[in-house]
């Protein structure tokens, strides 16, 4: 390397010329800790214009030290995942997604050389590989909250995640079942599984919220049932038993009065006796298995011809739905629905062709009335009433 002359003194930082012609600067932070420039300068100007630009930042505040990012993004995310405090199920979610969809582009990066370019090409790549929007959605946005994470640390200057809509999922509209479709349903699978069918739609509940609803939790008498635990089970098959995932998940759901029946006979039948026992087990008394229950609803499924992809998670959807034509409040389903999000709730607030008929129905009866009521001769048709024209 070519050697440098004696360094110009400067009221802030220095500047050195090589022997190439060129140019480099150096400072010291606040703590006295000294920084050379990343790069050389053509002119010595261009160097002091460097420096001054640092000074500045220094004597606002927004200076940041340029070797804060050089932290290994692949240790950096999976702390980061660790720190949450995440529930199971989105813990096990987030790992996977970097397993298969980030680290592989950015595990040997570190965070202050990934770029928005960079961000674009991997989005891009995810994209025309195959793998479903949906996933990529969900891995761009775990992508920019670990980044801006880095951001808030004062890691890096500005998240590079900086594509309008990438996190946006615009999954299909799920599939919902008519009530006659879901009483067939309950009538193939069986008598021991047919309430669980029946409480996955008429009240709305998550298969993790069934599979640890206890005899506790059931009162017989007034036909509520109190949801305050879940068991979803996750890929490796083993069960994360805990509170609901959000403090709204906790609720009371009252059953409809033509379920009580039905609710009364399964307990008696198939739930275990002890005070705190399972409300559904299976034939042998083990718990509820998402993988054995799966092949048991997939007969079902077939028996009354409905479509491949209707989850017995769409029974939730079908009983949401239900619940808004009946004129539900966005209030109304986040309690019933145990959701702390009104965006939840209002996926099921949209209007169909029939619901906007009914209505048109009723605002055409209001009318009606109100014109009888203030015309003399009592209801008469609106096509009668007079229309003044403009002058």
């Amino acid at each position: 390397m070519a050697r440098k002359k004696a360094p110009t003194r400067r009221r802030f930082g220095a500047i050195r010329q090589y022997r190439s012609g060129r140019w480099t600067a150096s400072y010291r932070d606040l703590s006295g800790r000294l920084h050379r420039s990343p790069e050389t300068f053509e002119t010595k100007t261009d160097a002091g214009v460097w420096l001054s630009q640092i000074e500045a930042d220094l004597t606002r505040g927004t200076w940041m030290d340029p070797d804060a990012g050089a932290i290994n993004f692949d240790r950096y995310a999976l702390r980061w995942v660790q720190e949450r405090g995440l529930m199971p199920t989105t813990d096990e979610l987030y790992r996977r997604l970097l397993r298969l969809h980030i680290l592989p582009t950015f595990r040997d990066r570190d965070l202050d050389q990934i770029t928005a370019p960079m961000v674009r090409t991997w989005r891009t790549e995810r994209l025309d590989t195959g793998i479903g929007a949906t996933t990529v959605a969900k891995s761009y946005r775990l992508l920019k909250a670990i980044l801006q994470t880095a951001v808030d640390d004062e890691a890096i200057r500005r998240n590079p995640c900086r594509i309008p809509g990438a996190g946006k999922e615009n999954a299909d509209e799920r599939p919902v079942a008519t009530v006659e479709q879901v009483f067939a349903l309950a009538e193939a699978i069986g008598l021991r599984w047919r309430f669980m069918v029946f409480l996955g739609a008429f009240a709305t509940l998550r298969p993790e919220e069934l599979a640890e609803l206890r005899r506790a939790d059931v009162d017989l008498e007034n036909g509520t049932l109190k949801i305050t635990m879940a068991s979803p089970e996750l890929t490796s098959g083993k069960r994360a038993t805990g509170p609901t995932k959000s403090a709204a998940g906790k609720r009371t759901v009252v059953l409809p009065e033509f379920l009580h029946t039905e609710l009364r006979r399964h307990m008696a039948w198939y739930a275990e006796k002890e005070p705190d026992g399972l409300v559904f087990v299976g034939e042998k008394g083990a718990p509820f298995r998402r993988s054995t229950f799966g092949r048991i609803w997939r007969a079902a499924r077939a028996t009354v011809g409905m479509e491949q992809g209707f989850r017995f998670y769409d029974l939730r959807h079908t009983g949401n739905t239900l619940l808004a034509e009946t004129g539900a409040s966005t209030r109304d389903l986040m309690v019933r629905m145990g959701q702390s999000s009104v965006r939840a709730a209002m996926i099921y607030q949209h209007s169909t062709a029939k619901r906007q008929k009914e209505l048109a129905g009723k605002l055409d009866d209001r009318v009606r009335t109100e014109i009888g009521r203030s015309r003399p001769g009592g209801d008469a048709p609106v096509s009668g009433a007079r229309v003044v024209r403009p002058s």
